[in-house]
């Protein structure tokens, strides 16, 4: 029997499925009584889920990564879907298809990637191809850097995320760099290539989408800087010759200042042509992607307008709908 996936959900269908758990949280009502908040997921999206009267024994026998099987019922509550739940098992891993369950690029990976090569092995600068060759020619990192999300929950939030993140600004960056002549091609991509290669180990994403220790701790511009220090030592192997020292400056800067802005996370403001356009590059394509996400994914049809977005700060106009008869007129 063919599973039902998240996507195929709506209000008022009953549920008997098994499910990744992506978030779980114990919590208690007004009067006191325990309830459990839980994400759960598979590869079309997640879904928030519900379990009143829960108790303390019944959240402790499973953690998130695991697997459920949940019985309930789908109801609309505050613009969103979710499942409120009658009942749980706790599933052997073993008996779950992986694949059902994690996210995944709707793109392919393998077309990507060669893309990614197609456009930084064309580059002339040597220090900088050299450079990009050394991650490229590094099996762990490929493996991870293609199967790596670009987030949790935000955009690009699924396997091969990173990467269809990465291509999407890189083929951007391509199409308008003839109108600044002034912006070093060479220098953009690279640097387009390089922003978030830290994510590679910031998260976790072999069964569920976390953040690692180390993530949690450091975050992904500092062990960014710390890979691109790694490979830069490398080059010289390929090249004869150190790596430029102002040339490394100008990459660790734009890793480090690629969010834009202090308040969100950036320690530096961009302050090169090609810093701040790796930073307007990067938002744009993160922008796109969540605004087109949450207005294909908004459960209520009928609506011409999303939920209110509190991560966006606003709601999203998705546009009218059909109707059998336009307002004001009447049947014949």
């Amino acid at each position: 029997m063919s599973r039902r996936y998240v996507n195929q959900l709506s209000h008022g269908d009953s549920v008997d499925e098994a499910f990744l758990v992506a978030d779980k949280q114990l919590r208690a009502n007004r009067q006191g009584n325990l309830y459990l908040q839980l994400e759960l997921r598979d590869k079309t999206g997640s879904v928030g889920a519900r379990l009143w009267n829960a108790t303390e024994e019944l959240a402790r026998t499973f953690e998130p990564g695991d697997y459920l099987l949940v019985r309930g019922k789908t109801q609309i509550f505050q613009g969103s879907l979710q499942i409120i739940l009658t009942h749980l098992d706790v599933l052997d891993p073993t008996r779950v298809e992986p694949e059902d369950f994690l996210p995944q690029s709707s793109q392919n990976v393998a077309k990507l990637f060669n893309r990614l090569r197609e456009l930084l092995l064309a580059m002339h600068e040597p220090h900088l191809r050299a450079l990009v060759e050394c991650f490229l020619i590094d099996e762990e990192f490929v493996a991870k850097f293609t199967a790596a999300p670009a987030g949790i929950k935000n955009h690009h939030a699924y396997q091969g995320g990173l990467l269809e993140h990465v291509v999407n600004i890189l083929n951007v960056a391509d199409r308008i760099l003839e109108f600044y002549p002034e912006v070093d091609r060479d220098l953009l991509l690279t640097g387009v290539f390089l922003h978030d290669i830290g994510k590679i180990e910031e998260l976790s994403y072999e069964r569920s989408f976390a953040y690692t220790d180390e993530g949690q701790l450091v975050g992904h511009l500092v062990m960014g800087v710390e890979m691109l220090r790694d490979k830069v030592e490398r080059t010289a192997d390929l090249t004869g010759e150190p790596f430029p020292p102002e040339l490394l400056l100008r990459l660790k800067h734009m890793i480090v200042s690629h969010h834009g802005a202090l308040e969100y996370g950036s320690p530096k403001l961009p302050m090169t042509l090609e810093a701040v356009a790796l930073h307007y590059l990067d938002n744009l394509d993160a922008k796109i992607h969540t605004f087109g996400r949450e207005i294909r994914d908004d459960p209520v049809r009928e609506s011409t307008w999303t939920p209110f977005q509190q991560s966006l700060g606003r709601r999203l106009f998705k546009g009218t709908t059909a109707r059998d008869t336009p307002e004001g007129t009447d049947e014949a």
